[in-house]
């Protein structure tokens, strides 16, 4: 597992242009410390979360390069990875995702955001769930290959529902 830097206060970020959220509407919420790896996250009722009755919901936390490339798509598809990203993985509950946008994503990149999308459920049987850390560090092992296939998956949007910035000195 790596080792997180350390947390620090969060300060909501500015305006981001984003397609409206699906009803009912989701409110943002900035959570100021990390959940404990033992606590079961509330968002994670099963393996894949059911979004609905055929698709589940998946979170990414991104930087605002990968992100900008997602608003370039219209919210409809992941961008390609990079040569040394051999892997897309989307994580399988919000608070994992909050995690890593706020103490890897802020420090890396001065702004770390999260993102919530559908993908068919049929579609994702053939990813495994990876626990890469504690109970709830679940994610999905995309390879690279077949980002293109998966993002054919997608239902719907990929909503920006989650941003974070630096403490302001």
């Amino acid at each position: 597992m790596r080792p997180a830097p350390a947390a620090q206060p969060l300060v909501p970020a500015p305006d981001i242009p984003v397609p409206p959220p699906r009803a009912p509407p989701y409110r943002t919420v900035m959570i100021e410390t990390p959940r404990d790896e033992s606590t079961p996250s509330p968002k994670l009722s099963t393996p894949l979360e059911q979004g609905s009755p055929s698709s589940r919901t998946l979170w990414r936390p991104t930087g605002p390069e990968e992100l900008a490339l997602v608003a370039a798509s219209g919210w409809r598809a992941w961008p390609p990875r990079l040569p040394d990203q051999p892997i897309f993985y989307p994580v399988l509950n919000e608070d994992y995702a909050i995690r890593i946008a706020r103490d890897w994503n802020v420090p890396a990149s001065g702004i770390g955001h999260v993102t919530r999308f559908e993908v068919e459920a049929d579609f994702l049987d053939r990813y495994p769930v990876r626990q890469a850390g504690g109970r709830t560090i679940l994610e999905l092992w995309v390879p690279a290959e077949e980002l293109e296939e998966f993002n054919r998956h997608i239902v719907g949007r990929i909503e920006l529902v989650h941003s974070f910035h630096p403490p302001q000195p």
